[in-house]
């Protein structure tokens, strides 16, 4: 299909940028220590949004740091595990919990000698939730059992115990084939499968630019409708690549600052995410246009907890990261 000129949607689309600017400063402005209100913006204020930079939110920075750069040893077969593994229930908690049963990062010595399981089991039965709702994992029962926590067990010895992904995304020569390799396993859809390949890219396994390949998720599809009357006949994906490679001049021609993340540009998995973000910031600033997620579930309550903030060192922005991201709040 031949690609026409995209036709943003007037009043809307500036949103997509408005919201950038906007939240990235409250993220600056709260990891300078500076007093609320972050934001004149009332929606900002009142609603609960991630951060611009996937890389910097809590989650993402206990993956980062905890786990991909743990000071523990291991094998790069154990280290693709215990990424992956971590992503599927994407909560500290449980990986606390599981790290405090072994005594360390889990293997998969102990996901074959069922070690693995004992812990979840355990973490479980305290009560306690061992999946977060950041993401909504397919829950089919494709490796024979009832409860999700026994499935994605099963699932982690097809892929690291029985299966070769390890080889598999050792060997690939794109961030589009390590996505293509994780989805062809059972419980893998697209969302799920990028969101993995994005993960392991922190990690020193692989080291594809994070601006290669994008994978958009139901969010972004939303996101996408909003800001956008066509697509100039581009696939999604495209159309998030012309938001990574014209970032600088819409920025520039709406007046709007952004610095970035000392000084790194947004990238496509962080495009991707702020049309996830700007959907839901679109229910509260132009309600007319519908979707078929109407309101914003959760609201905004800052956290007390400090972070000190580190991203993968082969993107080079450790060292010039000013001293207040350095023990931020999260």
């Amino acid at each position: 299909m031949s690609q026409m000129p995209m036709e943003p949607r007037p009043g809307v689309y500036e949103n997509y940028w408005d919201f950038a600017s906007e939240r990235q400063a409250v993220f600056e402005k709260r990891a300078a220590g500076l007093p609320k209100p972050w934001t004149d913006n009332p929606i900002i204020q009142t609603f609960k949004f991630c951060n611009v930079y996937r890389a910097s939110d809590r989650v993402s920075q206990y993956l980062i740091k905890d786990v991909i750069y743990d000071e523990e040893a291991s094998s790069e077969a154990d280290a693709l595990f215990q990424i992956v593994a971590f992503r599927m229930f994407s909560s500290i908690e449980t990986w606390q919990g599981i790290r405090s049963w072994l005594g360390r990062q889990p293997t998969i010595a102990d996901l074959r000698n069922g070690q693995f399981l004992r812990a979840i089991e355990s973490v479980k039965a305290s009560n306690r939730t061992i999946y977060t709702g950041a993401f909504i994992l397919c829950a089919t029962d494709a490796y024979g059992h009832r409860e999700k926590h026994l499935n994605h067990v099963a699932l982690f010895m097809d892929m690291f115990a029985e299966g070769g992904l390890t080889k598999t995304v050792l060997g690939a020569k794109s961030l589009a084939e390590v996505f293509a390799a994780i989805k062809t396993y059972p419980l893998m859809g697209d969302f799920m499968s990028y969101q993995l390949a994005i993960d392991i890219n922190y990690s020193e396994l692989t080291d594809f630019s994070e601006s290669s390949f994008v994978q958009p998720g139901p969010g972004a599809l939303r996101g996408l409708k909003k800001m956008f009357t066509s697509l100039g006949g581009r696939t999604p994906s495209q159309a998030i690549m012309w938001m990574v490679e014209n970032q600088d001049a819409e920025f520039h021609r709406l007046g709007l600052p952004f610095e970035g993340l000392s000084g790194r540009p947004l990238q496509a998995i962080d495009c991707q995410g702020l049309f996830c973000e700007v959907d839901k910031y679109c229910r509260e600033a132009v309600p007319w246009l519908t979707s078929s997620r109407s309101r914003i579930k959760q609201r905004f309550s800052p956290s007390t907890a400090k972070i000190d903030y580190f991203f993968p060192p082969k993107w080079g922005i450790n060292p010039t990261l000013g001293p207040s991201l350095r023990q931020a709040v999260a």
